[in-house]
Order: structure tokens, then C-alpha cells, then sequence
């Protein structure tokens, strides 16, 4: 049972890259992924944007952003790929969702159930919280 989740990661290659070495570099990635059997792959070019602060002696950088499904031993692979390649300057990778997806589409065993809000209580609760506030001034 392999468990994707959603993933989202932002890199940035060196702005001294021609546009078709970047594209390459993009598409090194892409084919990656898809190596790796991820799904629902997007991938979003933002494009040359100046940075905060120096990275590795730039000041400019061309951001990368791509949207996938996969699981936790591709981002790492993934990771380590971004990590040894010269013309990748910085990156990061976070979890969109907590909950995880399923191939086989079975339900998750130890899922907990979704959990029911009362409006009511939530109302009442914060009007306490306001009569304290105020009580407190």
C-alpha cells in the first residue's frame, strides 16, 4: 500500500541559464516525477523574480513552482536531485494537505472520523469570550 499525498515545490534555477537550459531543467524535473509515478503534475513557470538577499552570489533567480501528488521517498529522491544539480540555487518542498490519499482507494484504518461542529456552542463560547474581554477592561 503506497500513500501519496500532495506536495508543492518551489525552485529556483540560476537567472544566468539560457531559456533553453531552463526549460531542460524543467523538464529534467517533470520526467523525474513521472519516473517516480507521481501524479496530477502542474507545473507553473513564474519567472524571473529578484531575490530578498544573495544566493550564491545572485541576486535574481527564475522560480519554478510545480503541484504533485507522490509519496514521501520521491520528494526525498527528488530533493537530493535538486540539492547536487549547479544549476538549481534554492528549494523547497511542503505537504498541502494533511490528509493522505490512497491508490487502491481503500479507507485509511486509524483515520479519524470527521469531527461535527456545533454552531451553537461555537457562538456561545465566543460571546463568553468577549464578556471576559470586556469585563477585563
Amino acid at each position: 500500500m503506497t500513500v501519496k499525498r500532495l506536495y508543492e515545490t518551489m525552485y529556483i534555477l540560476r537567472p544566468d541559464l539560457p531559456d533553453l537550459e531552463a526549460d531542460a531543467a524543467i523538464a529534467k524535473y517533470q520526467e523525474f516525477l513521472v519516473q517516480q509515478e507521481s501524479e496530477d503534475i502542474t507545473i507553473q513557470h513564474r519567472g524571473r523574480r529578484r531575490l530578498a538577499y544573495d544566493i550564491k552570489g545572485h541576486r535574481e533567480g527564475i522560480y519554478i513552482q510545480v503541484n504533485y501528488m507522490a509519496t514521501p521517498k520521491t520528494i526525498e529522491s527528488l530533493e537530493k536531485s535538486m540539492r547536487l544539480a549547479d544549476d538549481v540555487i534554492r528549494y523547497m518542498t511542503i505537504k498541502l494537505e494533511p490528509e493522505a490519499i490512497e491508490e487502491d482507494a481503500e479507507a485509511i484504518p486509524d483515520a479519524e472520523a470527521p469531527i461535527e461542529v456545533d454552531e451553537v456552542a461555537v457562538a456561545e463560547v465566543a460571546a463568553s469570550e468577549v464578556a471576559v474581554a470586556v469585563a477585563a477592561e
